[in-house]
């Protein structure tokens, strides 16, 4: 039985009888999963789990068959896509993950709240305390953090040690004739997993969409009156920074996304990687804001 044949007919099924069809049941599942109320795998056995989630779908899809499976849920679990799904309301407190989201949704940023999407953030100028330290150039005093929203509740789901500028040597030996890249404060919609560098590849974010720097031509380790430059093609990927010192960038960044260590990079690419968008399109482009750490408190 598949959940078309259900269409346009009075079956009613007990959840016990979805239990003993095991290719329906893996079917459900399969669609529950994609909308983010069962947790994998789909193993087509239909057990209390599948049933609170089933039984949580037609509750916000307003099905009126509670109980059972008949042709209206059928007809919504085919077609209902997780956006379709009404949102728990967003509960912000004080702490540093709500003070973030804050802050996108007043500059009108995109905060992704359906579950297992992460929300990608480098917040400059900022110590893993959440004080602000002083943002000295040529430092990883910036902080790579992943926001995932939970039942309206916004966490941390981790955070790194990073820099959003470029370190002294790319400064002053920049790659590009105009200077080098700092990016501008904002949102991008613009990396994609990839692979970064030649010397040490490694698994990495890389630049894909188009994003806007401010070009350091005057050298002085400022965005303030710097040329703006808008491409596709600046190779500013999100990588790491080969365990270099806190307060020495060296060549690890000409004006990357960069967190401090291997370890801590590893940990970052594998928890965006469970992203139910990256799962569903090994190509999903992801989302990064840069906040600007005196603005954010």
């Amino acid at each position: 039985m598949k959940l078309q044949d259900f269409l346009g007919k009075d079956e009613k099924w007990a959840f016990d009888a979805i239990a003993e069809d095991a290719d329906l049941a893996r079917q459900i599942q399969i669609l529950l999963i994609g909308l983010g109320l069962l947790e994998p795998p789909a193993d087509g056995k239909f057990g209390p789990v599948s049933v609170i989630s089933l039984k949580k779908f037609q509750e916000l899809t307003k099905t009126e068959e509670s109980g059972f499976l008949g042709a209206v849920t059928a007809k919504k679990l085919i077609e209902t896509k997780i956006d379709d799904l009404p949102k728990p309301p967003l509960k912000l407190g004080n702490d540093i993950a709500s003070k973030i989201v804050k802050y996108m949704l007043s500059k009108g940023y995109q905060v992704f709240t359906n579950p297992k999407e992460y929300n990608i953030v480098y917040v400059e100028g900022i110590d893993a305390d959440w004080n602000l330290n002083s943002d000295t150039p040529n430092q990883f005093n910036d902080r790579r953090i992943v926001i995932e929203v939970v039942n309206g509740v916004p966490k941390i789901v981790d955070h790194w040690e990073a820099t959003t500028e470029p370190g002294k040597y790319y400064t002053y030996n920049p790659m590009n004739p105009k200077g080098a890249a700092r990016i501008q404060f904002g949102q991008y919609k613009a990396w994609a997993v990839g692979t970064h560098g030649t010397a040490e590849p490694h698994e990495a974010l890389v630049q894909v969409g188009d994003i806007t720097v401010c070009r350091d031509f005057n050298q002085d380790f400022k965005r303030t009156g710097d040329k703006l430059d808008t491409g596709d093609n600046f190779y500013v990927n999100q990588h790491y920074g080969f365990d270099f010192p806190r307060n020495d960038i060296r060549l690890a960044s000409a004006g990357c996304l960069v967190g401090r260590t291997r370890e801590g990079h590893r940990e970052f690419m594998a928890i965006i990687k469970q992203d139910r968008r990256y799962v569903a399109n090994r190509k999903y482009t992801f989302y990064t804001t840069v906040i600007p750490g005196d603005d954010l408190l």
